[in-house]
């Protein structure tokens, strides 16, 4: 069997391309940061940034009791803006569980809320008929061998520990999980510490990098195929994963291999008050841009304190479903193709129609490079009237009156007299 360890990615713990089928169809999914972090206010980062003393943090906990929550108004809200999955953070770095676990009583199952939330989330997406994800972080901060794991071992020992039997927890007792979402893989790669010089905080990497061996990610996911062996797992625990996944940023286009870009609403993961909210043309400008490149997009709602989202926020969502109503066919049960993203936009592809997403018009007159060996033999405008399309053996030409060109998106679709490959 290849390993981490000996440089080459373990293939065997991957999932057939026809197990990822349903991912890769759905396109478009929910992130949900939520937890303690969202009382104070200032991000799920907030105990790491602000040096937070463990004790004092945790006394969050005796606060956390969202008696507005639920998980059907949520599941809801992603039902509503066109998603397919949802993935919400059951437990993140500062080590609060939002279900009930043996090995940790940092929980909200055993604090102020008494509530296992997870266990209502996943009712909840699955009476919705939406994916059901599960956001774990391995690292928790309130161990010191997570940025030491060689000054520290018993404690990194102890932290794996933990992670080890709450990720059998979450892929036993909640029933069928779709995806683990994995979070601060840097341990599994290395280990993390302090340069009091300018190199500051900084991580290990590389073959030498002293924690490798000893989180064993192959391991831990190979427990998790024996629980869920058709769980969809991203990249971030030190294992490869079924899938790639990108922060904040689009990228070049990737067709060989499944990516997804997580993002966020209101420019925060974790809840912070009224802060800015993305406009309705960037939620569907980035969508489109994702979906045109091949990927799915994961675009996060931090809810708040009492587990509910911004009425704000659920307005934004309802008119991304609006659109998708309109225009979904060009996103869902799409692949990127068969033209390469540029400036103006891209397109998407299903057999033998195309759809081109024309994001912006540089000029009246959009040139595309010749279609090889395919045909267009129909066209049509999908979000106008008029449309004009000429193709000729070294060119695709594309021209719309800007009447009735849409400001969002203007969607061309091509019928091809092929499938394209």
């Amino acid at each position: 069997m290849e390993t981490m360890e000996s440089g080459h990615p373990n293939t065997e713990l991957a999932l057939a391309p026809e197990d990822m089928q349903w991912w890769r169809d759905a396109k478009f999914g929910m992130f949900l940061h939520w937890g303690v972090y969202a009382i104070p206010g200032r991000g799920e980062w907030v105990m790491f940034v602000e040096r937070m003393d463990v004790d004092e943090y945790r006394k969050l906990a005796d606060r956390f009791d969202p008696k507005e929550f639920d998980a059907r108004a949520w599941a809801k809200a992603a039902k509503d803006a066109g998603m397919r999955y949802m993935v919400l953070t059951a437990r993140h770095h500062d080590g609060f569980c939002l279900f009930d676990s043996n090995a940790s009583e940092f929980t909200s199952a055993k604090t102020a809320a008494k509530r296992d939330f997870v266990a209502e989330y996943c009712e909840a997406c699955r009476d919705a008929g939406l994916g059901v994800g599960l956001y774990y972080s391995p690292m928790d901060w309130r161990f010191p061998g997570y940025f030491f794991p060689d000054m520290y071992r018993k404690s990194a020992e102890t932290m794996k520990e933990q992670c080890w039997t709450q990720v059998r927890e979450l892929m036993s007792n909640y029933g069928r999980i779709d995806i683990l979402w994995y979070d601060g893989a840097w341990l599994a790669h290395g280990g993390i510490g302090f340069d009091p010089g300018r190199r500051g905080w900084y991580q290990e990497t590389g073959a030498d990098a002293s924690a490798t061996w000893f989180w064993e990610p192959e391991k831990l996911n190979s427990m998790v195929r024996e629980l869920q062996p058709k769980v969809v797992i991203n990249p971030r625990s030190g294992w490869r994963g079924d899938f790639d996944t990108r922060e904040g940023f689009t990228g070049e286009m990737q067709t060989d291999r499944p990516w997804e870009q997580c993002d966020t609403l209101t420019g925060t993961w974790g809840h912070i008050p009224g802060h800015p909210m993305r406009s309705l043309r960037s939620c569907v400008q980035l969508l489109a841009m994702v979906a045109v490149r091949d990927g799915n997009l994961l675009l996060n709602v931090g809810p708040t304190p009492e587990g509910t989202f911004e009425p704000r926020q659920v307005h934004r969502l309802a008119e991304v479903g609006e659109w998708l109503e309109k225009y979904g066919e060009s996103i869902y049960d799409t692949r990127g193709g068969p033209f390469k993203p540029g400036p103006w936009g891209g397109s998407t592809y299903r057999g033998s129609t195309a759809y081109l997403h024309i994001l912006d018009w540089p000029e009246d007159t959009l040139t595309l490079p010749a279609l090889l060996e395919r045909k267009i033999v129909a066209s049509r405008s999908l979000t106008g009237k008029t449309v004009s399309v000429h193709q000729t053996d070294e060119v695709v030409e594309v021209e719309v009156p800007p009447p009735d060109r849409e400001a969002m998106d203007t969607i061309i679709v091509l019928e091809l007299e092929k499938p394209t490959a």
